[in-house]
């Protein structure tokens, strides 16, 4: 038994929409668990040694975008806001590129098992993992809805997109900082 779509959700071309999102979603999240968990990585390279320290200041620019969003839309500047989350999606995908290309290169990089606040890491870093994937869809759901002008519907997504996409982009910050200081 299927469950059909309403009949005004069909016509908008926002089911097609939801599910290509879900789809692109789930690829890149399984392709992602596969770099980094079953691929092997590359010969290390000591040029690119410098990309999680990129990763780091990427998840921080686009905090600080989402916060200037969260800044301008409560102040109702729609055209700022809008400039404000492009921004931060433009760093959001260009940490996720090199993302991809650090675990390609490097592989997984794990924390000392016997430093401090090792269990405080695995717990934020679960988290984090688990929230970003969470978040991709979102974020392309609440853009999907923005650009093609459904804005009561992207603020009911935005309101649960914002402190997701904050989080992961926060705590990428913080794994990194932890686990460059656990590695002395």
């Amino acid at each position: 038994m299927t469950i059909a779509a309403p009949a005004s959700q069909s016509r908008s071309g926002t089911g097609p929409a939801i599910a290509a999102i879900l789809a692109i979603s789930a690829a890149a999240t399984i392709f992602l668990f596969w770099l980094i968990y079953i691929h092997p990585a590359a010969a290390s390279s000591a040029q690119f040694a410098f990309l999680p320290a990129l990763n780091a200041i990427l998840n921080g620019l686009a905090a600080t975008a989402l916060l200037i969003g969260y800044t301008f839309i409560r102040a109702h500047r729609i055209r700022q806001h809008r400039a404000a989350m492009i921004t931060a999606f433009v760093f959001s995908s260009l940490f996720l590129v090199s993302y991809i290309l650090h675990h390609a290169l490097h592989g997984d990089v794990r924390y000392p098992a016997h430093a401090a606040f090792r269990t405080f890491y695995l717990w934020l870093l679960a988290s984090h993992v688990i929230l970003a994937i969470v978040a991709l869809p979102l974020v392309l759901v609440t853009f999907f809805f923005s650009l093609s002008g459904r804005i009561p519907q992207h603020r009911k997504v935005a309101r649960w997109t914002f402190p997701l996409w904050l989080y992961v982009s926060v705590t990428g910050v913080i794994t990194y900082m932890m686990l460059r200081l656990a590695q002395g």
